[in-house]
């Protein structure tokens, strides 16, 4: 699309597009469409509409369509959203978000870009194309006309008039006449037919920073047929930029407009991260200039280094190229001829990339990724102390998350070590190895790195999650209440910190507390699993069946997640649907969708399975099953309440009568005020045959909020809520729910 000049409009055509829409002003142009500024009279707001033209009508009706769709699905803020198709047939419109502010195009009309400010706009439409690319949809038409800047700095996408699949069968070419986009901004092999790929669109970019960069387009002088010639002949580099420009970013330029496709960055993620790299290094030298160190650092800045500051400036300054090494096209070695070897990679775009991944730590991709960030950091610098320690709880992550595969505990305990025998006045190597501790049910060990590693930094996002995370598995509420505060204060837009605000508030029998604090989380980060069945697990609590079931339901559209699964196998049995909830914690167990190493899975399992008479025996292997996997982590953390009293349950399931009985003591001497012990309690006192027991522990659940509706559909505790006893408990109970 190209934006026109007000002064030289053409008179519109129409005076309305659409019922309840004014049509106020055309704003532009292209191959296809005009774009005109109406008013929606419905919503009463002004909105942008685009409209095939009259004569493109007929050849290409399904266009407008098709990029509506194509726009629609792509959810990054840099893209326009679209509101609606309205009309009929031919003359359909796409209703979409009316943009404000200046094009690229008039930016740079005033001259060349500072530095920052020129990284910073390629940065984000890198960071959007990285989210097209990612659905296999490229842009083909990026120029300066189609991109707005808004007065707050942020940049927009405003067409998509020639995005397509990726198709790489596809045998169509385009003929120069065909070509809608700008030839200054046109990759060559596009200009020689082909079609729309990912590094045309790097291309595009590259050209685009060249220009902020360098104050004039590429072949400035030349326009139409002889600028697309020039570009199609000229194979050599592009000119370099000002001396004012970094190396780094020069290189970064000659490489995203270089003429083989095969010697430009991969992806626009290896773009965005190399201008991420440059511009943290900018960052950093600015700190070392003023030695100004700010309070409550921002999340990115505070997270990504994780070192003292004057080894982060010694380590920025021996990485003279930052973020290029992925690619190693000939003309980038050429650029960088006479640099030391190691250059070509950057450490602080690795570190970057692997701290970002792990701010969502509670995505099983995330931990993936994170662990391949390091992990090729680590193979260009051994002794990369930050690095180790980031692998370490990528690597404690995945210990948890695949079912507490010994292996993976392993590689986080190596790496601990060697972070801090490499630095141990490292803050993350004590989070790595307070992770580490904690996984081996060390948490007094635990908790003494993790206070170690705030000492050193304050405000060290891991850190105080871990801390937290430990005070309140040690029932320590008040103490992790403090930490929690002063972490949601530091980080108001981590939602990890509100999920544990609604795990202790769960602990605290506060489920309303709890449930509040949990959907709170999911509207900060709707796409993390776990946080939806713990808002299930608040709302089942709460006797809301129904509505835990919905959310479910809505966590399973987000991930097949075995936490999702095993709290629907669970909303099923409660409802007396055991077929449902044996198939629900069957997917929880499964290997393509669950976690088969986890014991607690196997158990519900067993549980759904026993009151199906077919699967009697199946039950019984599946409590087994949960008994093997929960044995060894018994061994490492022989007082651990809830795996004791759950070990004594699934020993009660098999017939060990003593083993179980001696189990339930223990676990009752370490938490006697637990409401879920004295419930666990009570259930294994009655499958052993001591109803006196169990009646007892059930009351002192009772009394400890373990909830009514959940002691009534216990299936275990049918024969004892016939008992006359129990019904006086139900008497009790009541007459002191009215003191």
């Amino acid at each position: 699309m190209e934006l026109l000049d007000s002064l030289r409009q053409p008179p519109l055509q129409d005076d309305t597009i659409s019922g309840h829409y004014e049509v106020r002003r055309l704003l532009g142009e292209g191959g296809f469409g005009h774009v005109f500024e109406a008013w929606d009279a419905k919503l009463c707001r002004s909105v942008a509409l685009k409209r095939l033209k009259p004569q493109a009508d007929v050849l290409h009706p399904e266009k407008l369509i098709n990029e509506a769709r194509l726009a629609a699905s792509l959810k990054h803020a840099a893209f326009v959203r679209i509101f609606a198709i309205e009309g009929q047939g031919t003359g359909q419109s796409i209703v979409m978000e009316l943009v404000e502010g200046q094009t690229l195009g008039q930016f740079m009309h005033d001259g060349k870009a500072d530095l920052q400010t020129a990284l910073d706009i390629a940065y984000q439409i890198a960071d959007a194309m990285d989210e097209a690319h990612a659905m296999d949809l490229v842009h083909g038409d990026l120029k300066p006309s189609n991109l707005m800047l808004e007065a707050d700095g942020k940049v927009r996408i405003l067409d998509f008039g020639l995005a397509r699949h990726i198709d790489p069968q596809a045998t169509q070419t385009t003929t120069l006449c065909d070509l809608q986009g700008t030839i200054a901004y046109m990759a060559p092999e596009r200009l020689m037919g082909r079609l729309p790929d990912t590094r045309g669109d790097v291309y595009a970019l590259g050209a685009m920073l060249y220009e902020m960069l360098a104050g004039q387009r590429h072949f400035a002088h030349l326009n139409g047929l002889a600028l697309a010639a020039a570009h199609m002949q000229a194979t050599e580099a592009w000119p370099d930029l000002p001396e004012t420009v970094p190396p780094t970013i020069n290189a970064l330029v000659r490489s995203m407009t270089a003429h083989d496709p095969a010697e430009r960055p991969r992806t626009m993620r290896d773009v965005r991260e190399a201008i991420g790299a440059q511009s943290s290094s900018s960052v950093t030298a600015d700190m070392q200039a003023t030695e100004v160190k700010p309070a409550k650092p921002p999340v990115s800045i505070a997270i990504q280094l994780q070192v003292p500051v004057k080894r982060a400036m010694v380590a920025a300054s021996a990485v003279i190229v930052l973020g290029l090494g992925v690619w190693q096209g000939p003309n980038l070695v050429a650029a960088l001829r006479g640099q030391h070897s190691a250059a070509t990679y950057s450490e602080i775009a690795s570190m970057r990339a692997g701290m970002e991944a792990l701010r969502t730590f509670d995505r099983d991709s995330s931990q993936m990724q994170a662990f391949e960030h390091f992990t090729t950091l680590l193979q260009h610098n051994p002794n990369h102390a930050a690095a180790a320690a980031g692998l370490s709880i990528a690597a404690s992550l995945r210990y948890i998350s695949d079912g507490r595969d010994e292996t993976w505990l392993q590689r986080a305990e190596i790496s601990a070590r060697q972070a801090l025998a490499a630095d141990d006045q490292l803050a993350l190597a004590h989070v790595a190895q307070a992770w580490v501790y904690e996984r081996q049910g060390k948490n007094e060990d635990a908790l003494r790195e993790a206070t170690t590693s705030l000492n050193l930094e304050p405000n060290n996002l891991l850190g105080l999650y871990g801390k937290a995370r430990l005070l309140i598995a040690s029932h320590k509420f008040d103490l992790a209440q403090a930490v929690l505060k002063s972490a949601i204060t530091t980080y108001p837009g981590e939602h990890v910190f509100i999920v544990l605000q609604g795990i202790m508030q769960y602990k605290q029998d506060d489920y309303a507390g709890a449930e509040q604090a949990f959907r709170k989380s999911i509207k900060m980060s709707p796409q993390s699993p776990s946080t939806y069945a713990y808002l299930n697990a608040a709302l089942l609590r709460q006797n809301r069946s129904d509505e835990a079931l919905q959310v479910l339901q809505q966590g399973l559209q987000v991930s097949p997640h075995w936490e999702l699964y095993t709290n629907l196998g669970t909303s099923l049995f409660a409802k007396g649907d055991y077929v449902g909830a044996v198939q629900a914690f069957e997917n929880a167990v499964s290997e393509n969708k669950g976690g088969p190493g986890i014991y607690l899975l196997w158990a519900n399992l067993a549980d759904a399975q026993r009151w199906i008479p077919a699967q009697m025996q199946a039950s019984k292997r599946s409590y087994q099953r949960a008994i093997s996997l929960l044995q060894p982590l018994l061994q490492r953390v022989p007082n651990d309440i809830t795996m004791n009293s759950r070990m004594a349950l699934y020993q009660a399931y098999v017939g060990k009568k003593q083993q179980a009985l001696a189990r339930v003591k223990h676990a009752l001497s370490l938490a006697p005020l637990v409401a879920d012990v004295q419930f666990r309690a009570a259930l294994t006192h009655e499958l052993i045959g001591n109803r006196s027991e169990a009646l007892a522990a059930l009351l002192q659940a009772s009394k400890l909020g373990y909830p009514l509706n959940l002691i009534e559909s216990a299936p275990d505790l049918l024969n004892l809520r016939r008992d006359g006893r129990y019904q006086q408990f139900l008497i009790n109970l009541e007459r002191d729910s009215k003191k």
